[in-house]
């Protein structure tokens, strides 16, 4: 294939996004080479990207040792994260520019400790905002019940979000709700909407790791059923989800705020690479293929799909079948709710657990740096 595949994907309608950030990358001219050769669009960051990044290599060290005594391990990890976001935004700004907006974020996330706090995330999302100071940055914001206030508060001021680790349908439904809200609430108040942007990072392979583990279960108890769904369950529930949004911003309802400049609220694919080494590297890429969408890869899907993706819109195929999976599941006595909520928790687990190993990391070099 001659064409770029990542830049097909462009053509189709899918902006791509690096699940990845790291000081070598965006200051080495790593990043502005993806841009140009790859039509790179974006970038996101979590706690876990930032640990791999400060505690697994020498990059942040000078930082770390200068930012002197008295600093508490949080302060210090802020300041690198900033850092590194700004210098990855200013990369991006010419694609945020030439896309009208459309394109050309980095994310940074509050802390996962906020994750249960409504009061918390809006404080620290306004911070965040404030500090990086970029017009393509997206504060990222857990789609959790207490942070969809916090979305819905954070979109109304004006600050772009990435709600991030969604499962559900249905609290995907409550976070396009927030975002139409917040628009109104600014034509309400005389402000502006078509500038603001936001993304609903709903996740993916993570749905099947859950459900797959109890399925081979049943399987082992006799079950025949549970085999013919395995490695189904994560799409089905991602183009139910792409149904959802292709629904709600077709309405009249939204209608009203498009004709006044606002943009849809683009679904984002997160978690697309494959961790089952039974299914092809791509499996979930290839499948969510969708216009008006964005699949953030880590750099290892991003090289595989530069070197064989097959770009096609996917993402409509199957929709009958995902409905009879979703039937099927409920026959076998498992739900995707209770599904949902245990992946919810495991995540700001996960975060959570980086974070603080981070803290210790960044305490430790402190101390063998005599700064601490």
């Amino acid at each position: 294939m001659s064409t770029n595949r990542l830049k097909a994907l462009s053509a189709l309608g899918q902006s791509v996004w690096y699940d990845y950030i790291r000081r070598d990358l965006v200051d080495g001219g790593g990043l502005a080479r993806l841009i140009a050769e790859d039509g790179l669009s974006g970038m996101t960051s979590n706690p876990t990207i930032f640990e791999k990044a400060i505690a697994g290599s020498e990059l942040y060290d000078a930082d770390i040792r200068g930012a002197g005594p008295g600093q508490a391990a949080p302060q210090v990890y802020e300041a690198l994260a900033i850092r590194d976001v700004r210098a990855a935004a200013d990369v991006f700004r010419g694609v945020f520019d030439a896309r009208g907006g459309d394109d050309g974020f980095v994310s940074i996330e509050v802390g996962p400790g906020l994750a249960r706090d409504t009061a918390g995330t809006i404080a620290e999302a306004r911070h965040l905002w404030r500090e990086c100071g970029r017009p393509n940055v997206m504060v990222k914001i857990p789609g959790t019940a207490e942070g969809v206030p916090a979305i819905r508060q954070c979109l109304a001021e004006g600050i772009h979000i990435n709600v991030t680790l969604l499962f559900s349908v249905p609290r995907y439904r409550e976070v396009m709700e927030a975002y139409q809200a917040a628009l109104e609430e600014r034509v309400k108040a005389g402000k502006p909407v078509d500038t603001l942007r936001s993304v609903a990072s709903f996740f993916v392979s993570r749905v099947d790791t859950n459900v797959d583990k109890k399925l081979d279960a049943l399987t082992q108890k006799g079950d025949s059923r549970a085999r013919a769904l395995r490695s189904k369950i994560a799409v089905a529930n991602a183009r139910v989800a792409y149904e959802a949004f292709e629904e709600t911003f077709a309405a009249p309802r939204w209608k009203a705020l498009e004709a006044r400049g606002a943009r849809r609220q683009r679904p984002l694919w997160a978690s697309t690479s494959t961790k089952d080494p039974s299914l092809p590297d791509l499996y979930y890429v290839e499948a969510l293929v969708a216009p008006d969408s964005v699949d953030t890869m880590p750099p290892e899907t991003f090289e595989a799909y530069r070197d064989h993706g097959d770009p096609k819109v996917r993402i409509r195929d199957g929709r009958d079948e995902a409905a009879a999976d979703f039937h099927a599941l409920r026959d076998l006595g498992l739900s995707i709710d209770q599904v949902a909520v245990e992946l919810e928790n495991e995540g700001v687990k996960k975060f959570s657990d980086s974070f603080d190993s981070l803290m210790k990391t960044i305490g430790e070099k402190r101390r063998a740096m005599r700064v601490a």
